[in-house]
């Protein structure tokens, strides 16, 4: 059973910036593919990063330019760095990763953008 579990998030003043980090329970080079997501109250949940096994990335245009997302496979960690944050970043990220067809989630982090 994979396990993923986020950390980083918090309170920040628009324009700070943020690193988030997903920790997996085995190692990250077994995924197809790691990604970001975020999803606010009521609405669906988006990809905001997305890495491949092969360090190919994708991100959406709404954050591209200012999100990085990269990996640390001896810590089998995701990061996200997230910078020049803006109000509407707000919102829970959660982390995902996919394995042989199977999609894991972790429990999410709050990221507040105060302006």
């Amino acid at each position: 059973q994979v396990q993923l579990v986020e950390s980083g998030g918090g309170l920040v003043q628009a324009g700070w910036s943020l690193r988030l980090s997903c920790a997996a329970s085995g190692s990250i080079l077994s995924f197809d593919r790691m990604g970001w997501y975020r999803q606010a109250p009521g609405k669906q949940r988006d990809m905001v990063a997305r890495i491949t096994s092969g360090g190919r990335t994708m991100y959406p245009d709404s954050v591209r330019g200012r999100f990085t997302i990269s990996r640390d496979n001896a810590k089998n960690t995701v990061y996200l760095q997230m910078n020049s944050l803006k109000a509407e970043d707000a919102t829970v990220y959660y982390c995902n990763a996919l394995l042989s067809g199977t999609y894991y989630w972790g429990r999410g982090t709050q990221v507040t953008v105060s302006s």
